[in-house]
């Protein structure tokens, strides 16, 4: 550690998160400063949510019988996500289940499988068929992935700077 250095680690890495988290909760306005970090990585995760939800409702409605309803459904619920502390401290963007929707509450797991697709009923009755949906939507979106855990470790290392000149 350089002289004069922050009294904690500024890697930016798993470790250097929890180090980070903890400098938080050992400043006075902890919370606050809690508060601002997972903003700036939530912040850091909008395009890549924003190209899913893209990527989903671009997925096509023609000859599989989804409507509109089904790929909205979905794209409401992609969500960055950020946790900072207790079982497991980082940022993600999930695709969260879809109970409500038509009782499909793996709606954004089935449309993105690789394999398969999900089976269906046809209008309610037999037979059943199966239907794919736009393969890899999900997955697609986050190509470059280094781009969103490099403005992921951008938010860390300014919070983690803003904390350093606080403590010299």
């Amino acid at each position: 550690m350089p002289p004069g250095g922050p009294p904690f680690d500024l890697r930016v890495t798993h470790e250097g998160l929890d180090a980070l988290v903890r400098a938080l909760r050992e400043e006075e306005d902890g919370k606050q400063l809690r508060k601002e970090l997972a903003k700036n990585m939530r912040d850091a995760l909008k395009p890549g949510a924003a190209m899913a939800k893209s990527g989903i409702m671009a997925m096509p409605s023609a000859g599989t019988g989804m409507g509109a309803g089904l790929r909205a459904g979905i794209a409401k619920k992609i969500r960055p996500e950020v946790k900072l502390g207790g079982r497991w401290s980082g940022a993600r963007v999930k695709a969260f289940k879809t109970p409500g929707l038509r009782g499909f509450a793996n709606a954004a797991k089935r449309t993105n499988r690789r394999d398969g697709g999900w089976r269906t009923l046809t209008w309610g009755h037999e037979p059943w068929r199966t239907q794919t949906g736009k393969r890899q939507w999900f997955d697609e979106s986050f190509n470059d992935a280094d781009a969103y855990r490099t403005a992921v470790h951008e938010a860390m290392e300014t919070m983690a700077q803003r904390i350093a000149s606080r403590v010299r």
